[in-house]
């Protein structure tokens, strides 16, 4: 099914085989991911850009920074390399002007681990892609998955654009009850909270995992006044101990460097969720595997972020598929310039 996409250009071979410049665009994490991954094509951005109020008097990696209208300027037309993820109003739209005027990828570099999702990756893991598709319950799942799959490659971001939908159909997917037990993995401040409790209207309990100190602090202060609410300062993972975890990156904070930190799994908690939410920085996998008794004996629905890995896009499906075979799968994808923002939901 997916084998046409090992004939496809890629955003990479664009580049490469382009008669055009090329500029980043973005100074962050991601551009450090594709300056590396450009170096295995021979190649090295001669230009850098970023959004008007980011610009100021700066360089990255010896390179100026300017505003693209300015670049355009001084040599008209070029390629742009997108370098990181937003789901903001106005980048959208401006991603979207850029997009009339030149040719504008977003290649694909991990947010975690280290297999860049490329042709070689695709032809590895074809099989798993395509029994993973076939588990989906619906074809705007299917589309979705498609169009990911198809963006991994080509990094056309108007694939994405298009299997954009809304909050409201995710939930109408799950359709709580009004007597969930809601476990919130990665709750941050308490957003996911909120955004249960608006769309459950009532519910049995809420229990909350929050990693970070800080995010953690302010998770208990804004859900003080909730009843039946607990919340967990740990990283979840697939069995209880300590793990090195890196804190005050905001929503980014992860497991893998830094401090030592609590890890728990979800069985030893031994608790009825009836729901499980889980955004929790490409620790997913693990999870899920530290879940496996409660998933075997409660069967809650599921809403697993699936962008972390490259490989999670199919490998959560047949992961969960595995533990029971009878969860229904469904995709949904919101407001974003690459494919963040997308879960898998199990029910």
């Amino acid at each position: 099914m997916f084998e046409y996409l090992l004939k496809t250009e890629s955003s990479w071979e664009h580049i490469k085989l382009s008669s055009l410049p090329f500029a980043l665009y973005g100074t962050g994490n991601g551009a450090d991911k594709v300056i590396k991954e450009l170096a295995a094509y021979d190649l090295r951005p001669e230009y850098i850009i970023a959004s008007d109020s980011f610009v100021r008097d700066r360089s990255f990696y010896g390179i100026k920074v300017r505003s693209a209208a300015d670049l355009e300027a001084e040599i008209g037309d070029y390629n742009i390399l997108m370098c990181f993820a937003s789901d903001r109003d106005e980048v959208i739209s401006n991603v979207k002007n850029l997009m009339k005027r030149h040719c504008l990828l977003v290649p694909s570099v991990p947010v975690y681990g280290d297999h860049v999702f490329d042709k070689p990756f695709l032809k590895d893991n074809m099989d798993e892609l395509e029994k993973a598709y076939s588990l989906l319950s619906d074809e705007k799942s299917k589309d979705i998955f498609k169009r990911i799959i198809e963006f991994q490659i080509s990094g056309n971001p108007l694939l994405i654009f298009e299997a954009e939908e809304s909050i409201d159909k995710l939930y109408e997917m799950l359709n709580l009850s009004g007597n969930e037990n809601y476990l919130d993995l990665g709750a941050y401040r308490g957003d996911t909270v909120d955004e249960f409790i608006h769309y459950a209207s009532v519910y049995a309990s809420v229990t909350a995992i929050e990693p970070d100190k800080k995010n953690y602090a302010k998770l208990c202060e804004h859900c003080k006044n909730l009843r039946d609410f607990d919340a967990l300062n740990a990283v979840v993972s697939d069995k209880n101990g300590t793990v090195d975890f890196s804190q005050n990156k905001g929503r980014g904070s992860s497991s893998g460097e830094g401090f030592e930190s609590q890890s728990l799994s979800i069985d030893s908690l031994n608790k009825p969720f009836s729901y499980i939410k889980a955004d929790i920085e490409g620790f997913e996998s693990k999870m899920l595997k530290g879940a496996e008794e409660s998933i075997k004996r409660y069967k809650p629905k599921m809403r697993i972020a699936v962008y972390h890995r490259s490989e999670d896009i199919f490998s959560l499906i047949l992961q969960i598929h595995n533990i029971r075979d009878d969860y229904k799968f469904y995709l949904n994808h919101r407001k974003h310039t690459s494919f963040w923002d997308t879960d898998l939901i199990c029910i």
